[in-house]
């Protein structure tokens, strides 16, 4: 499996699934500046990767419901 280095997808995916304080914002869209925003852009995308499989786990059940029905 081969990374991605200049994908951002997930950063304006992420950026529609919750509402983010400003410089978070500018982290997603901008990109890091440093250390430290290289840092919580990882962790960010740590959490994205933990939304996005509750946001699938949660579409899922819903088919499931719906197909019952």
């Amino acid at each position: 499996m081969s990374t991605k280095w200049d994908d951002t997808s997930w950063q304006e995916e992420f950026l529609e699934m919750k509402t983010h304080k400003p410089e978070v914002v500018r982290l997603l869209m901008e990109g890091p500046r440093g250390f430290r925003d290289a840092w919580q852009l990882g962790a960010l995308h740590e959490e994205y990767k933990r939304l996005k499989k509750t946001y699938e786990q949660l579409k899922l059940q819903n088919e499931q419901e719906e197909e019952q029905q």
